[in-house]
């Protein structure tokens, strides 16, 4: 029995350093591995309203940006843009221009690492550094963080927590940076969603526009209010699932 027991936690370690290896294959799984000391960002919202965010992460080119932002204003939808300070320092036209349309601003780092591995310090200079950019160029405080690859660990959590930051992921994921067709990226997002949800799309995948367009429709005609992120979120007391990454209500 004990040769047993042994040789089933042997293959649940091994499991477990699989899924940690291949941590961007299955980035988009929403249910995580934790430990009663382990926490999560929000991957989703509870709630009983019609009510999701979508977003958009901007690291690399803007070409499609400027489209977005003529059908989202079609649709009179505001949403968040995670942005990256590098991205910020090329395109500070079209970041002013995003603010200026309406939309939330959100951080997405400086320089786009996998953040699970920095220390504190260098959490601390990410952050804030991109806090600083994004206030200079559009007056927003932002207070949503998004960890490039979904790349995060604890000392993460408690540094953006402790910068009045909330650490954002997602629950339904477009997959919009494969260059999937407009119909695929359409049927994953349209057959996955839920009241509570939060989206992941990239201002720059090669079919987003096409494929947001016909996404707002379907869910605006299904009757879901379609918000900022930081509209979405709880506010009050709140804890997030350790097993399901959903916020909810104490």
């Amino acid at each position: 029995m004990n040769k047993i027991f042994s040789y089933l936690i042997c293959l649940f370690t091994i499991g477990v350093i699989i899924l940690s290896a291949n941590a961007e294959f299955f980035k988009d799984v929403v249910f995580v591995l934790a430990g009663p000391d382990r926490l999560v960002p929000i991957y989703r919202v509870q709630t009983d309203e019609k009510k999701i965010a979508i977003s958009f992460d901007a690291a690399w080119g803007a070409d499609k940006t400027e489209r977005l932002l003529e059908i989202l204003k079609k649709y009179n939808v505001k949403t968040t843009f995670f942005l990256v300070k590098m991205w910020m320092d090329k395109y500070p036209d079209m970041t002013k221009l995003i603010a200026q349309e309406g939309h939330e601003i959100g951080n997405h780092s400086a320089t786009h690492p996998r953040m699970g591995s920095l220390s504190k310090q260098q959490i601390i200079e990410e952050i804030k550094s991109t806090h600083d950019k994004i206030k200079e160029l559009t007056g927003q405080d932002c207070k949503l963080f998004r960890p490039p690859f979904g790349d995060y660990s604890n000392t993460l959590i408690e540094t953006a927590e402790e910068l009045g930051y909330y650490v954002i992921q997602w629950d339904v994921d477009s997959l919009d940076w494969k260059d999937l067709s407009a119909s695929a990226i359409y049927s994953r997002v349209v057959n996955q969603v839920k009241p509570g949800s939060i989206v992941l799309f990239h201002n720059n995948g090669k079919n987003t526009p096409e494929a947001v367009d016909i996404i707002l429709k379907e869910l605006t005609g299904r009757g879901y209010q379609i918000v900022p992120v930081s509209e979405l979120l709880l506010k009050g007391d709140y804890y997030v699932d350790k097993n399901t990454g959903e916020m909810r209500r104490k």
